[in-house]
């Protein structure tokens, strides 16, 4: 189900690989100004890179990397330390039994497939923002 929202919304990411913008309303706010505020443009932003969005589904990931580290922080959308959320599951397919490099669009979409997609909205408020989005331009009432 996740898979499904996810490449249908995002078919292609923008990474700047800089420090341009101080958070996420600040990088809104400049597309929104780069589009010069056509209503018809929605500024949403995965904070660091879309896996912070897999973070939830820690438990899935460390079953499928076969290793039992530890989740890298209680708040998906603000891991980084000093690398990514997919550097973070990426480390912990290296170090797991399974024998398999993390391969992003394998690993994935089984990792969003074996969950359900409201727990990572709860814990995501991008995400959140993002599904609230899609669902109040079809009529429908949002996720609280």
């Amino acid at each position: 189900m996740v898979e499904n929202i996810i490449s249908a919304a995002f078919p292609d990411f923008v990474y700047t690989g800089t420090d341009d913008f101080k958070d996420s309303t600040d990088a809104k706010n400049q597309m929104l100004e780069w589009v010069g505020h056509n209503s018809n443009f929605y500024a949403h932003t995965a904070l660091h890179d879309f896996e912070a969005w897999l973070l939830p589904y820690w438990p899935t990931i460390q079953a499928l990397a076969k290793h039992d580290r530890s989740a890298p922080g209680s708040s998906p959308e603000t891991v980084n330390h000093q690398k990514p959320p997919s550097y973070w599951i990426k480390e912990i397919f290296s170090l797991g039994s399974r024998k398999k490099d993390y391969n992003k669009p394998i690993d994935d979409k089984a990792i969003s497939k074996k969950n359900d997609l409201m727990i990572a909205i709860q814990a995501c408020p991008e995400l959140k923002d993002f599904v609230n989005r899609i669902i109040s331009l079809c009529g429908r009432t949002e996720i609280s």
